[in-house]
């Protein structure tokens, strides 16, 4: 049996790619990724900790917060291994980015995201943007 934590700080390249395989999410080349988690604004990270002395544990669910740190901030890579979903984690994640982001942002700062859950992210005040706007991306090739 686990017990989970979370943890400030971004996980290893390798845990990033694991994790967005495992909630089949897109991939990232990992020469992104190397560059990419050190310029994070926030990240914080679930670990399943096994009930034995001085183990690590393995890390199972991440969040992370990207922008310019002041009047743009995007909350991207929320992700938990399946094996682990409908625990909490996801929940406790957001609770962590959103405290973080109540701290750190400047009043009026703008925070978006790309949901993928119908209905979970409204329960920490985000809301769709449509028809005032819609999100779009490009994907560098």
């Amino acid at each position: 049996m686990s017990r989970y934590e979370l943890r400030d700080g971004a996980p290893s390249v390798d845990d990033f790619q694991r994790l967005r395989a495992a909630a089949d999410m897109a991939a990232r080349p990992r020469d992104g990724v190397e560059r990419g988690l050190p310029n994070s604004l926030y990240v914080v990270r679930a670990v399943a900790v096994p009930d034995v002395a001085d183990a690590d544990g393995e890390v199972v669910g991440m969040a992370r917060v990207v922008g310019d740190g002041g009047s743009v901030y995007h909350v991207c890579d929320t992700a938990v291994h399946p094996d682990h979903q409908r625990s909490g984690l996801g929940t406790r994640m957001m609770e962590a980015v959103v405290d973080w982001l109540r701290e750190d942002a400047p009043a009026g700062a703008y925070v978006n995201l790309m949901a993928d859950v119908d209905g979970f992210y409204e329960r920490f005040g985000f809301r769709e943007t449509r028809p005032a706007s819609k999100g779009m991306f490009l994907r560098v090739e």
